[in-house]
């Protein structure tokens, strides 16, 4: 493969550089502490995102009343909203120019401000209304928060891979990132219900929840701020300075040229609809299959802590057995654990056991995602000549938004087809919660491992050398600048 000594600059190519880092961003290392940094992005994210996965579910139904079917609903047409919202935040945050500061970060912290006021309003039911006005507002206001959440986490996803290009440095981002995430969710996991519980006098209700969410909202708020001073666009990337704000024709082909994109998108479709089934489940299955819903901070400490350690283990993994391996064996481990205790009755001891093996096993990989959509960043743009994080990172995000409304069509809707009803599960609801808890998890990391398997290839000795043509500013038909695949 071929590579050109410097990069080219041409009329209609601006290049952003915003260090002295030049020409070899595959080798060169940024300061440690934007690695940590990066990292708090996703920490903040989970108190606003993750909160509401694992909790609005119970929320609207046992506390505002609206019925498990509706709450299906909507949750799955918010989120394929979103999910078709995302090409164009992304699209608008492409064909910002970068200042100062950057051309994600301001983006990423403004939004996140508004997402903290959002999840505020989710877990907010104004007194007096009819049902069909509660379930006209929930709607409404979760469909809100969706679009500011597109505008907080495309820029922030797409940041990683302005910061740099260096294999070790993604992977201990992408560990940054992933630790931070279940981070958010141990505390979210643990701390949550008994502070609700206890800002409600002992009883659930709005006020408990309005509150408790309100406090998460800004830890999550500053936690942003922290990401946002601490990191900085280190990689010196090409623009078009033509580039379209709603470009669908380059959309098309910056997602449907991009293997290795494909096969996250179709992956992530599983892991993330099987880990928000897990936590938007827990608290049900404390609840009504082991008889104590006080247990779920209990197993949510034992979950999401195991977890964290298996994240810790994401660089040493990846650096001895790839990132092919890791994900393959991680996903098998999880089928595994996830059956046995579908198969076992319920206890609290060997459930917390297995679960808690489930759960770090579909972490790591997860964790391992971030740093394979920076690489598919670089791939879309070795593969067509133009540089498009945002769009790409949509792409992406489209799959994660479909799989969350996945993951509410099978929790709540199962709850519906089961005869669930707000304080009362009987045997055919037990049994719903439980398959969902377990059996699904295990049939979706399942497949999600057939996909790495048979249709992930970008290896990383093939990553090194898209890198290295980048950094020489030549893209697999010409130099960057002179031609491209996107205007064709």
């Amino acid at each position: 493969m071929s590579t050109l000594a410097a990069h080219p600059t041409k009329q209609n190519v601006s290049v952003e550089n915003v260090n002295d880092h030049k020409g070899d961003h595959f080798n060169n290392r940024i300061p440690t502490h934007q690695q940590v940094m990066y990292g708090f992005g996703d920490f903040g994210n989970g108190f606003m995102f993750d909160l509401g996965q694992a909790y609005l579910t119970k929320f609207w139904i046992d506390v505002v009343g609206i019925g498990a079917g509706t709450v299906a609903a909507i949750f799955s047409l918010t989120k394929i909203w979103d999910a078709f919202m995302d090409p164009i935040a992304g699209s608008i945050i492409d064909g910002r120019r970068g200042g100062p500061r950057g051309k994600f970060r301001p983006v990423m912290m403004i939004s996140a401000v508004l997402l903290g006021i959002m999840t505020v309003v989710t877990f907010y039911m104004p007194s007096g209304l009819t049902m069909s006005q509660k379930v006209i507002y929930a709607f409404g206001a979760y469909m809100i928060w969706g679009l500011i959440y597109s505008f907080t986490n495309d820029p922030y996803g797409s940041l990683a891979s302005v910061m740099s290009r260096n294999p070790q440095d993604r992977s201990l981002m992408a560990t940054a990132r992933q630790v931070g995430s279940v981070g958010a969710q141990f505390i979210c996991g643990v701390a949550f219900v008994p502070l609700m519980l206890t800002l409600s006098g002992g009883k659930a209700n709005d006020h408990g929840y309005m509150i408790t969410s309100a406090i998460f909202a800004l830890i999550g708020i500053a936690m942003f701020a922290v990401c946002y001073l601490g990191t900085k666009e280190n990689v010196q990337v090409h623009r078009d300075s033509n580039a379209k704000v709603l470009d669908f024709k380059a959309y098309a082909k910056v997602v449907f040229t991009n293997g290795p994109l494909g096969a996250i998108v179709l992956m992530t479709l599983f892991t993330i609809s099987a880990m928000n089934t897990n936590n938007a489940m827990m608290i049900f299955y404390a609840q009504y299959n082991l008889h104590n819903v006080g247990l779920t901070p209990i197993l949510n400490f034992f979950n999401m802590g195991c977890a964290i350690i298996g994240v810790f283990m994401i660089p040493t993994l990846v650096k001895h057995f790839g990132q092919r391996k890791v994900l393959i064996t991680s996903f098998a481990i999880g089928v595994i654990a996830n059956l046995i205790n579908f198969i076992l009755p319920d206890n609290v001891i060997t459930f917390t056991i297995f679960v808690s093996i489930g759960y770090t096993a579909l972490a790591i990989p997860n964790g391992i995602t971030w740093n394979m959509v920076s690489n598919a960043i670089d791939y879309g743009e070795w593969n067509t000549g133009m540089r498009r994080e945002a769009i790409t990172y949509a792409a992406f995000n489209f799959s994660r938004k479909l799989a969350q409304s996945l993951a509410a069509i099978i929790s709540a809707g199962v709850l519906a087809a089961t005869g669930y009803v707000a304080g009362h599960a009987d045997a055919s609801a037990l049994q719903g919660i439980r398959s969902v808890m377990t059996l699904y998890p295990a049939v979706a990391l399942f497949f999600a491992g057939l996909i790495i398997f048979f249709l992930y290839r970008l290896t990383d000795e093939r990553f090194a050398e898209v890198a290295v043509d980048l950094d020489n500013g030549r893209w697999k038909n010409g130099v960057i600048g002179e031609s491209n695949a996107l205007n064709k």
